[in-house]
């Protein structure tokens, strides 16, 4: 399947860069991190024998456009809009949407702020910004020490993480795969060369989920608001390793959920494309 390569504008000043392919009903898939919209290149060419998939670049990532940081640029609400955005410039006003780790994270916050728009939702590998700072706790955290590092102000991370972007990034790729050849040399080399271009961009996303985020989560429980639409979650066994019943944190957010636990790491899209895309699949025909 050949994808259609296109930049389309979602906000002022913000264009993102979107593979796109197939026909049929809409399908959007969000990246991770350290990736871009090639870590999708399996599932989405069996996805696009059927629908209409979007493979767009976040905002901040890839060959995308990298705005400076106001304190909301990063926001996952404001990425969440990006998404909508980009739907929309496609004719789309309703989509199915599926995000790995920061993508994730974004469509979530899609979920809760345009459920009008987003028809079914898969989550893969995360847990809900609130949630996720609430289950690190003691030694368990260091798992997460990356999240801590671009928590703190703007400065010290982005020198930090310049000074040796490759060994910061292939770190990542190192550790939380559980085949290190699911990601072939070539595609390797594309991730660590969009990272190393992204710095800025890339410790902003996370310090959001620090902060503004944080909020923006904390005002939806309170308020009880809830993902409606049907909704799959696909991670490893983090409950386990955390100590939380993974189960019942996703119910409290999601009543129409299936949870799916995978030993596959966390690149799970590379690894285990064929799991990943039956996941899928089996959520869009609920």
């Amino acid at each position: 399947m050949n994808f259609d390569y296109q930049r389309i504008p979602v906000a002022d000043g913000v264009s993102l860069n979107v593979a796109v392919a197939g026909s049929g009903s809409p399908v959007v898939l969000l990246h991770g991190f350290p990736q871009t919209h090639l870590m999708w290149r399996h599932v989405a060419a069996d996805l696009a024998a059927d629908h209409t998939v979007l493979c767009p670049d976040l905002r901040g990532y890839g060959d995308s456009d990298k705005p400076a940081d106001d304190g909301e640029t990063y926001s996952k609400r404001t990425m969440a809009a990006d998404v909508v955005a980009l739907a929309r410039a496609f004719g789309h006003e309703k989509f199915a949407l599926a995000g790995h780790d920061r993508g994730a994270l974004v469509a979530i916050r899609a979920g809760l702020d345009h459920p009008d728009h987003v028809s079914h939702l898969a989550i893969l590998d995360v847990l809900p910004t609130l949630d996720m700072w609430d289950v690190l706790h003691g030694v368990s955290a260091s798992v997460a020490f990356h999240l801590y590092l671009m928590a703190q102000p703007p400065g010290l991370p982005e020198q930090l993480i310049s000074g040796a972007p490759d060994a910061f990034f292939s770190y990542f790729l190192d550790q939380w795969g559980a085949d290190p050849e699911a990601i072939p040399a070539d595609i390797r080399a594309r991730y660590l060369e969009a990272s190393r271009n992204a710095v800025p961009s890339i410790v902003a996303d996370y310090r959001a989920s620090a902060g503004i985020d944080v909020e923006h989560d904390r005002a939806d429980r309170e308020a009880g608001n809830q993902l409606k639409m049907p909704t799959t979650v696909v991670q490893q066994d983090w409950g386990v390793a955390l100590g939380y019943d993974a189960v019942a944190l996703w119910r409290v957010w999601a009543p129409d959920l299936v949870h799916e636990t995978v030993h596959s790491g966390h690149f799970m899209a590379e690894t285990s494309p064929g799991s990943v895309t039956k996941s899928l699949r089996d959520l869009l025909a609920r």
